[in-house]
């Protein structure tokens, strides 16, 4: 009997040792097969972290290798609310001076705060962002205030585990990440051009960063190279979320963005702004737009426009100030559109500079309308009706020169297109500019004056630019080349011939009409320098307010380059709406003198005329090129 009763004891133990080892072969099965994916995925989870590393973003420099925006090295300051015990109070009384916070705001984010996970735990922030774009000085005396603070207590006299408290209160409580402050340090300079970044939420280390994204300007154009590329480290952490560094699985450093080096010369552009502003103050005009470019190459060498703001704070300007009107803003030409009609007329040898045309005294009827010269002229020459901006005169050459070719001048010049400059905004004006069919009967008479058709400052700028550079027109160029950290040139970027508009003889005869515009018997003898000719020619547009051409609202304007015979630089100057003096010699030119001047002694271009000019006395009314009254008046 008690075999039997043993047998079945070993029997039943067996049984029960069978069914445990099965269970536990089971779950084995379950964990190690069939759930592998997932435990595997959640001990990664626990124990694998990943680092994102944000790239320094690129620099960008003048021709001369001064910088005009750069990235600063700054530090975003944290805290660990778990290690300060119940002592928020006294460090946010310590460090509140030092991050230009409010005592008791910065205590309050110092409190512990308590949130469940999605297991129910009840678990303690053990992190939060105190303030961005610390200076690294700034962050060296937080350092140094954390660790001398003694929270009134002795430290010989602590246990071990307070000394390990208040060890970790003053090393780990409070802590940085490396961040970035975009920077332009010369404020408004150049601001329309470089344009501004704005940051953008990001994670870097674990934890919030500001990853700046180009919004406008050579900012936005070329974000993708000033912006790097991220870098980044895959590794192993143990319970004490503590790096091990032998498990490192990827470790890849950022890449640094590209330096952008740009055709903009510094100290000409603010030569140029400099004398915007004095512009700005004298004439109030709702705008004032200017552009320094050398018409051999395209380069532009500034470009600028009032209001302005300051890229390092945008949101403080105006959406308008913003705005970079050389691109985006057309406007009627007026006078400096005559260029165009007379070179087209000169190409195709329809006239010559000495052949003369009957003004008519300043009253010209044709299709149905009346065009009016603001003086009363008889007989011109070609020349004449350049220098002294006749509108009946460039009206009889545009009549005779004919509507086909006229409008395939005018898109060989470049108008109705964009230029290919590399801003955002550029409007190509297309819509403004109307193919032959869509033309009135009077736009053959309209046109060759400057009303009917509208265009860009940068498009009118370029087509001066092609009849200085006998004949060529060419695309304008902002950025010479990237480069690296190391200044290794990583491309380059070259001017861009666009098409010959008009041959190098007529460029010439053309050139000859338009230095007679600064002399005494000219529309602008304000813009004539002293020791180089200029050739130019002025504009004074009426503005079309609800359908009808305006009295008191006028598009100004001057283009002029020089030495005229060899130019090194071509000038224009806009206005929209001046209001004390706005005509286009008057309001312009001088701003045109004041710019070319300075620029010319700073670029040490050489004289081209040894002799005194014969200035005249300050001209009346009777040198601007305005349109008086309405010129198209039944």
């Amino acid at each position: 009997m008690a075999k039997r009763i043993q047998l079945r004891r070993l029997v039943g133990m067996a049984l029960l040792l069978s069914l445990a080892f099965g269970g536990l072969a089971y779950r084995l099965v379950d964990l190690q097969v069939l759930r592998h994916e997932e435990f595997s995925a959640k001990a990664l989870h626990n124990t694998q972290h990943q680092f994102m590393f944000e790239p320094r973003r690129g620099d960008i420099l003048d021709a001369k290798g001064n910088i005009l925006v750069t990235s600063e090295q700054v530090k975003t300051v944290c805290a660990n609310p778990a290690l300060l015990g119940n002592l928020q109070a006294e460090v946010a009384r310590a460090l509140a001076p030092l991050l230009q916070e409010s005592e008791a705001s910065l205590c309050q984010r110092l409190m512990p705060r308590t949130h469940r996970n999605e297991k129910g735990q009840i678990l303690t922030n053990l992190f939060v962002e105190l303030k961005h774009r610390v200076k690294l000085e700034t962050w060296e005396k937080i350092r140094q205030t954390m660790t001398n603070l003694t929270f009134g207590v002795n430290r010989t006299n602590l246990t071990p585990r307070q000394k390990t408290f208040y060890h970790n209160l003053r090393a780990q409580a409070i802590f940085a990440r490396n961040d970035q402050l975009r920077f332009y340090p010369n404020q408004s300079l150049a601001a329309h051009v470089l344009g501004y970044a704005s940051s953008e939420p990001g994670e870097a280390e674990g934890i919030s960063i500001n990853t700046f994204v180009g919004q406008d300007g050579l900012e936005q154009v070329f974000d993708a190279q000033l912006a790097g590329v991220r870098g980044w480290r895959i590794t192993e952490r143990d319970l004490r979320q503590h790096e091990l560094v032998q498990w490192r699985g990827q470790d890849i450093e950022p890449r640094d963005g590209l330096n952008l080096v740009l055709t903009i010369d510094s100290v000409i552009q603010r030569i140029l702004e400099t004398a915007l502003a004095e512009g700005m103050a004298q004439h109030a005009p709702i705008s004032i737009s200017g552009i320094v470019a050398r018409p051999r190459t395209g380069e532009i060498l500034a470009m600028a426009t009032l209001p302005t703001f300051d890229p390092n704070n945008p949101g403080a300007a105006l959406p308008e100030a913003r705005r970079n009107r050389v691109v985006t803003d057309i406007a009627e030409p007026g006078s400096t559109f005559k260029v165009v009609v007379v070179s087209g007329a000169l190409n195709e040898g329809v006239v010559r500079l000495s052949d003369s045309f009957d003004c008519l005294h300043g009253s010209f009827g044709y299709a149905g309308r009346t065009l009016h010269d603001h003086s009363s002229y008889d007989v011109l020459t070609v020349e004449q009706i350049i220098s002294k901006s006749s509108n009946i005169g460039a009206a009889l050459i545009g009549i005779k020169l004919g509507e086909e070719r006229l409008y395939d001048y005018i898109q060989r010049f470049g108008f109705g297109v964009a230029t290919g400059v590399p801003l955002p905004g550029e409007v190509s004006a297309r819509p403004f500019v109307k193919p032959v069919k869509r033309w009135s009967k009077v736009s053959i008479a309209r046109i060759p004056m400057g009303q009917g058709i509208s265009v860009t400052p940068l498009q009118m700028t370029m087509a001066l630019c092609a009849i200085a550079n006998n004949g060529l027109l060419m695309r304008p160029m902002l950025v010479q080349r990237l480069e690296d950290r190391n200044h290794n040139v990583v491309a380059k970027y070259f001017p861009q011939h666009v098409r010959q508009v008009i041959s190098p003889a007529a460029a010439g005869m053309i050139v000859a009409a338009l230095k007679t515009v600064v002399s005494a018997e000219g529309t602008a003898p304000k813009a004539a320098l002293e020791h180089w000719t200029v050739a130019g020619k002025t504009g004074t547009a009426q503005k079309a307010v609800n359908g009808a051409y305006s009295h008191d609202k006028f598009f100004s304007s001057f283009l002029g380059f020089f030495p005229a015979d060899n130019p090194e630089l071509c000038i224009s100057i806009s206005m929209d709406e001046p209001k004390h003096g706005y005509f286009g010699g008057q309001a312009a030119a001088p701003i045109f003198k004041q710019v070319a001047e300075h620029a010319a002694n700073y670029l040490g271009i050489p004289p081209d005329r040894l002799e005194e000019p014969a200035l005249p006395e300050a001209q009346g009314l009777k040198t601007a090129d305005v349109i008086g009254g309405n010129p198209l008046s039944r």
